[in-house]
């Protein structure tokens, strides 16, 4: 996939326009089957690439630059700054907020997450547009031509439903615009929370005739997989979407996932480097990037440089220089027994001239550091480059996986009480490189957060988890900072969802503001 996308664009740090301008026409890009794919790969590289997209795609949000428009990084941001993962030392207007959990209607990086989900939607809904059967017939693709187009609408399709999941779990009730809204009509109508989550999941279930079969696509490429591996992560938190549990379902589809093939890396601390592509036995789907054609600072760059810093060696990390912004907190470190010294090889930790106690957030020697993102091969080879990563970022990998399967059975969603804690034991096994040392006897909900936590730790879950445990604003859980009180606060109820951008809310009376901003 990322050749695909290379070879679709030239400019990947500059502003991307990538909805035809006023000199390229629609007909002009969608004219030939190459003009299609082309345009179906910039749905793709849309995830990995950055650029100012405001609420058009025209930039025309003030702040909204690089740092704050790249897709994974500020959706890193939303999803473990306000957690016990993450603390990062930089002072930029906005991000003190996340730990402090009073963020506004108006921070910025909570708007240019917002932005980014809503035009990377706008571009798949183009895509889909401009690629119906009477749009085909019009401009003489028939065949296998047309066969390939349908595809790739299925694929664009399952990359909106994904958007559409981000924005339900953060925003809750998001505008909602499909192919069948007009490009600059009339002001998109709200959706709520719970008709959001039956679109996400009808729409996940009319493509699964349509995908690729599972392990069946281009890697980087959406499968039956993927769509599958999407609905149990959203069944496992339906209770918080809509007031129902889904849990028979989240077992359901994370077993059609299991049962299709995949198996885990042999190494947990292999699974983050520059030739991670070579662990697509364990990789659902990912986001691609390379050192040379994907160049920003967001995404793997973001994750490599970010956590390196003060007697940090770089070179050990495969990139030219850390900035020295992310840490962990101490409450994580003690997820792991024995802390950063554990015998779970997962417990990546740097805590060379770190302190485990941290008494000043911009400090960076204080917190452990994270060692678990390398732009390294995995046999120790350089990268192609020392400023941008290689290193590709999982949307879904098989261990996740192993886990909704485990939770929804444990609450209750009638799977296999033996085989789920057969499923957790794998992944321990792996942790501790031993199939006796580690190794579980029975399951509880709230060791599954704790083993979500060692698995998935910076991947982008932890606030969605500790929502669905009430562990996220309430004060039973605490750690370091939380609320902004070093030894930790609880925080209004409200919290547990993002507000709409002031801006958007202004600009379109269709939007209702959320509830305590």
């Amino acid at each position: 996939m990322t050749g695909l996308i290379a070879g679709s664009l030239t400019s990947c740090t500059k502003k991307l326009n990538l909805l035809p301008t006023n000199d390229v026409t629609a007909e002009q890009v969608y004219s030939t089957p190459e003009g299609y794919k082309q345009a179906f790969a910039k749905v793709y590289a849309a995830y990995a690439l950055t650029g100012n997209t405001g609420p058009a795609g025209n930039g025309d949000v003030q702040g909204i630059d690089e740092g704050t428009s790249d897709f994974f990084r500020l959706y890193w941001c939303a999803e473990e700054l306000p957690t016990d993962e993450a603390v990062v030392g930089w002072g930029d207007v906005g991000l003190p907020d996340f730990h402090s959990m009073t963020w506004s209607s108006s921070n910025l990086f909570l708007t240019g997450l917002y932005y980014r989900c809503m035009y990377q939607i706008t571009l798949a809904n183009d895509f889909i547009r401009q690629s119906s059967d009477a749009k085909l017939s019009s401009r003489g693709l028939t065949g296998a031509d047309a066969d390939k187009v349908r595809q790739y609408v299925a694929e664009a399709r399952f990359l909106r439903a994904y958007q559409y999941s981000i924005l339900m779990d953060l925003f809750a009730a998001p505008p909602f615009v499909t192919e069948n809204d007009a490009l600059g009509g009339a002001l998109p109508k709200q959706i709520s929370r719970k008709d959001l989550f039956a679109y996400v999941e009808s729409e996940l279930k009319a493509i699964d005739g349509s995908l690729a079969d599972a392990r069946g696509n281009e890697y980087g490429r959406a499968d039956k997989a993927a769509a599958w591996a999407l609905l149990a992560r959203i069944y496992l938190n339906a209770e918080v979407y809509t007031g129902t549990a889904h849990y028979p379902d989240a077992v359901t589809y994370s077993k059609k996932v299991i049962d299709a093939g995949y198996t885990l890396v042999s190494d947990y601390t292999k699974l983050m480097r520059a030739d991670n592509n070579l662990n697509k036995n364990e990789f659902i789907l990912t986001i691609n990037y390379d050192g040379l054609h994907t160049q920003s600072y967001g995404g793997a760059t973001f994750m490599t440089h970010a956590p390196v810093g003060g007697s940090m060696p770089a070179a050990d990390y495969g990139i030219s220089g850390g900035w020295a912004g992310l840490r962990t907190t101490k409450a994580f470190v003690n997820l792991f027994p024995g802390g950063a010294s554990s015998a779970d090889k997962r417990a990546q930790f740097y805590t060379d001239g770190q302190n485990i106690d941290i008494n000043t957030i911009s400090t960076f020697t204080d917190g452990y550091a994270i060692s678990k993102f390398k732009d390294v091969k995995i046999d120790g080879g350089a990268p192609q480059s020392l400023d941008y990563a290689d290193m590709d970022l999982p949307i879904f990998r098989l261990a996740e996986q192993y886990l909704i399967y485990a939770e929804a059975t444990t609450r209750g969603g009638g799977g296999d009480a033996a085989l789920a804690l057969s499923y957790v034991n794998k992944l321990r096994a792996r942790a501790y490189q031993s199939t006796t040392t580690g190794q579980l006897t029975a399951l509880t909900t709230d060791l599954l957060l704790d083993e979500r936590g060692r698995e998935l730790y910076w991947e982008g879950f932890r606030r969605t988890d500790l929502i669905r445990y009430k562990k996220f604003v309430e004060d039973t859980y605490l750690w370091p900072f939380k609320g902004g009180s070093k030894d930790g606060k609880g925080v209004e109820s409200f919290r547990t969802v993002y507000p709409l951008p002031s801006a958007d809310v202004t600009a379109n009376p269709n939007l209702k503001q959320n509830t305590g901003y």
